[in-house]
């Protein structure tokens, strides 16, 4: 018995994961294309794609998985209406920025918390990022009742990377779960070193396709789904790139492309 899994990609770190049959939504983004957030007066984003849904367009949506609230392409303000009386994991930070929300839940890097959404007991463990210096950003993996066991008779999971670099101390992961399922949010994202001058240099803030193939086959997965490489103009590799990379690096047989708007069966 392993769980199931359809994800429907809106668009950027934004999709629904249908699990065993309940819905969670990843980093709720649903701004128009040419949408510009300043981030200071000389760097801005924006975003370059419409989402393939609209907020009416959701089903039922019984939890959200928030990586991190403080950056506008995981967290918009028409995403924002979707945390007000629902279960949102998110960072502690966050989770405090959020208050007084009180389904809200804050999770520091490998902090386990005991749930029940839509009927049924499940686990959401934080997972560490290096994403921007002085911020919080959190992965999440799910597991719980009904998803049986895998590899050791491991428990069965699913994991969302969230926006990181590849780090090492994520292959641990690999001794506590059977991960069947890893969305992973690549892209290769630059931003300023310096937001005060753009000029300065830049640093790499999201995986490129080959790390996250490498961290792919160290956590023992076994299906790797990419996200969050389109649609900013701050990503480096976008679906050409990143196949490019997983053909050279023996995983492709294993990668699941997601379709704008569609459900598409990962597990």
């Amino acid at each position: 018995m392993s769980p199931t899994l359809n994800i429907t990609h809106i668009g950027t770190a934004t999709a629904i994961l249908e699990i065993n049959g309940f819905n969670m939504l990843t980093d709720p983004f649903f701004s128009p294309a040419g949408s510009t957030w300043p981030i200071n007066d000389k760097v801005s984003l924006t975003v370059e794609d419409d989402p393939a849904l609209r907020l009416e367009q959701l089903p039922v949506i019984d939890a959200v998985l928030l990586s991190h609230e403080d950056h506008p392409d995981n967290l918009d303000e028409l995403g924002r209406r979707l945390l007000d009386g629902r279960r949102v994991f998110t960072t502690v930070d966050g989770a405090k920025n959020l208050s007084p929300r009180p389904a809200v839940h804050g999770l520091k890097p490998w902090e386990k918390k005991d749930t029940v959404i839509a009927g049924q007991k499940l686990q959401i463990t934080g997972t560490p990022t290096q994403h921007l210096p002085g911020g919080e950003c959190t992965g999440f993996i799910i597991t719980g009742e009904g998803f049986g066991t895998g590899r050791d008779g491991l428990p069965n999971a699913i994991w969302f990377s969230g926006d990181t670099v590849y780090i090492d101390e994520l292959k641990k992961m690999a001794e506590e779960y059977h991960i069947c399922a890893a969305v992973l949010n690549l892209g290769n994202a630059h931003a300023p070193a310096n937001l005060e001058d753009p000029n300065d240099g830049l640093m790499q803030i999201t995986m490129d396709g080959k790390s996250g193939a490498r961290l792919f086959r160290e956590i023992k997965a076994d299906v790797l789904v990419p996200m969050h490489y389109e649609s900013w103009g701050h990503f480096t590799q976008f679906g050409k790139e990143l196949a490019e990379d997983f053909e050279s690096e023996g995983v492709m047989d294993k990668v699941c492309w997601l379709k704008p708007g569609e459900a598409v069966s990962v597990l």
